[in-house]
């Protein structure tokens, strides 16, 4: 059975169509790009997935279920926008998230923030975004998950950060789940992607590997959404 499906799935805003037909189906065992330009449908699909929109049309399975409370237990998700009580404390964000997921790992959570060097005795309010982002993605990934939706996680933090996050995501997921990454990063991302998803204008024009892409059509990752997405 496949961890996650997408069936027919469409999503008006009024009379704006923002996804229109979309089907898709989300393997075991991968990370996958969910790549296009800002705008194109990703955050929309993503909240579609997390339950946290209706569709118009179609519907998202999760292990052949419709998304809804259990979903939600087997799905970390990171959001583009932060979602944290900026007055707590990293430490006691991190007690709280221990209490409410049961699949949260304490240990994993402590040795990351200490690897990104974040004081888990500062509040969140005295952080840059930055560093608000980063304790938002240790805290998804110390989860056990089955499915990792990471919307923009590479935004708000500098180049040199960046290889540390991709090599955080790359080695802390676990057995078996998968990483959907919705990003216009490319170059910085493709090295750890199986799989690919283009999405333009609320459709999705072009899925397959990486490895595949690549030698098919003689170019990066990067290149081939250069050329689909030029202006």
């Amino acid at each position: 059975m496949e961890l996650l499906k997408c069936v027919n799935l469409s999503k008006q805003f009024g009379k704006k169509t923002v996804l229109n037909n979309v089907n898709l189906t989300i393997p075991r065992g991968k990370i996958i790009g969910l790549l296009g330009k800002n705008g194109t449908g990703k955050s929309t699909l993503i909240k579609l997935m997390n339950d946290l929109l209706t569709p118009t049309e179609g519907e998202v399975l999760i292990n052949g279920q419709k998304v809804g409370v259990e979903s939600k237990k087997v799905i970390a998700y990171l959001p583009e926008r932060t979602y944290l009580d900026k007055s707590m404390t990293v430490d006691s964000v991190v007690k709280f998230f221990a209490k409410f997921y049961s699949d949260f790992d304490t240990e994993k959570a402590y040795k990351l923030l200490n690897d990104l060097d974040l004081d888990v005795n500062q509040k969140l309010t005295k952080m840059s975004k930055g560093m608000q982002e980063k304790v938002q993605l240790v805290l998804v990934m110390s989860r056990k998950a089955e499915l990792y939706i990471l919307d923009e996680p590479l935004g708000g933090v500098d180049p040199a950060t960046r290889d540390y996050i991709l090599d955080t995501i790359l080695s802390n997921f676990a057995d078996g789940a998968s990483v959907i990454i919705s990003t216009h990063l490319i170059s910085d991302i493709e090295r750890i992607l199986d799989e690919v998803i283009f999405i333009n204008k609320g459709e999705i024009v072009l899925t397959g590997a990486t490895e595949e892409l690549r030698g098919r059509e003689g170019e990066s990752i990067d290149e081939i959404f250069r050329r689909m997405f030029k202006c």
